[in-house]
């Protein structure tokens, strides 16, 4: 599996192996500990019930692979034969020379090529289930990195939030004193309590933002009551030219060429039935001591006297199948394409209004903020005016988080896409 990103937080082994197993060994510990953004993968990879059931179906993929090709199991016959029922000889074992009692082993002989065919397609069909594991592999990765984010920023809106009530409590601390002196008006302070309210519903949007994100990240990572994310945010890069060019990786297209394998293997097998197979059977016949006992021995083929309506067919089937799979496959390589190119231009969308926002909105609204303020204690302005520049600001704060998150979902889901 590739992934590719360059990340500031680099995975290392030995530190993702302690974590797991004090996960499971130590869960108080774990449970009060941040979880980074390379442990919840890692966590999510360990308990994904999901891959777990494609993992045992490609281990069973891969043991049928030893029946394959193997010739079917011998028949074991046993019999009577030629016993008179009618005549001075009926019922009788040692009167006629022919009647006999038979034992005999039985082999059918599939010809190789169909057996060659059979073991290409149980090989292809490993191929398609471990493709189909990897394919999981990346999608549970990708699920456990977006809600990781999703929560890593619902808890840092929520400290930013939690500044501006700060701030706010400060002024609502100095506000009687300030009426008191005639600084300033009762309707000030009746502002003053409406922006109480207003944030108190403000922060619980917040705070239902973090609970929701928490039990999302729970799915993937386990029951962990105090999860929280570490402080360290990732520094994702995806590479956007190794990606376009690698699009015939992609995890949708992964099982394709093991699925086509298959079918030409059918086609294979239906060409070989042409042939025909054949088999063996080998006879002993005990018969009374005064005539001796005999062995027998014969070969059988099978003889395709009409492969026009019955071997013809079936090759015609399988070979259009082959077809409806590589236009399948074409039609879903196109549809990646365009889908990848949207998502890399919304990436390119999303980092230049990320600029803008830190470069130019953010900062104009802390200013705004501190003038305002400024105005305020001087007497030239309102308090309304404070809190509304204030709010202002902190939801320009917000909306750089929440700009962040977004190119940082963004280039998860393209880090995400492709195998090797």
């Amino acid at each position: 599996m590739a992934i590719f990103f360059r990340a500031g937080l680099q995975p290392r082994s030995l530190v993702a192996a302690g974590f797991v197993a004090a996960v499971f060994l130590a869960a108080p510990v774990a449970h009060t500990a941040p979880l980074s953004f390379e442990q919840a993968q890692l966590l999510a990879e360990q308990r994904s019930a999901a891959l777990a059931a494609r993992q045992a179906t490609a281990d069973g993929a891969q043991q049928a692979r030893v029946a394959a090709g193997q010739l079917p199991d011998p028949k074991l016959a046993v019999g009577v034969e030629n016993f008179p029922i009618s005549g001075p000889e009926r019922f009788g074992w040692n009167r006629e020379s022919m009647t006999m009692r038979r034992v005999g082993v039985m082999q059918d002989v599939p010809n190789a090529a169909k057996r060659a065919a059979q073991r290409d397609a149980a090989g292809a069909k490993a191929e398609r289930e471990r493709a189909m594991l990897e394919a999981e592999r990346l999608a549970v990765r990708r699920e456990a990195a977006l809600a990781w984010l999703n929560l890593h920023f619902a808890e840092r809106k929520l400290a930013a939030f939690a500044i501006l009530e700060q701030q706010n409590q400060l002024l609502q601390d100095t506000l009687a004193a300030r009426v008191a002196a005639g600084a300033t008006t009762p309707a000030d302070a009746l502002t003053a309590r409406q922006e109480v309210l207003d944030l108190a519903d403000r922060r619980d949007e917040l705070q239902a933002g973090v609970e929701q994100a928490r039990a999302q990240l729970r799915r993937w990572t386990g029951e962990q009551p105090d999860l929280t994310t570490a402080s360290e945010t990732p520094l994702l890069r995806p590479d956007l030219a190794r990606l376009l060019d690698g699009l015939d990786r992609h995890a949708e297209l992964l099982a394709f060429n093991p699925m086509l394998a298959m079918a030409r293997a059918d086609v294979d097998e239906a060409v070989a039935t042409r042939r025909g197979d054949w088999g063996w059977e080998v006879a002993y016949g005990n018969r009374a001591r005064a005539f001796g006992d005999m062995v027998s021995f014969q070969l059988t083929f099978e003889l395709p006297v009409s492969k026009a309506t019955r071997q013809e067919p079936v090759i015609a089937a399988r070979q259009k199948e082959v077809e409806r799979l590589q236009a399948e496959r074409e039609d879903a390589l196109r549809r990646i394409r365009a889908d990848v190119d949207g998502q890399v231009a919304e990436l390119q969308r999303l980092q230049r209004v990320q600029q803008r926002q830190r470069s130019v909105a953010l900062p104009l609204a802390q200013e705004r903020a501190q003038v305002a303020l400024t105005s305020y204690q001087s007497g030239r302005a309102d308090l309304g005016a404070v809190l509304v520049a204030r709010k202002n600001a902190v939801e320009a704060q917000l909306r750089d988080l929440d700009l962040q998150a977004r190119v940082l979902a963004q280039q998860a889901r393209l880090a995400y896409l492709i195998a090797e």
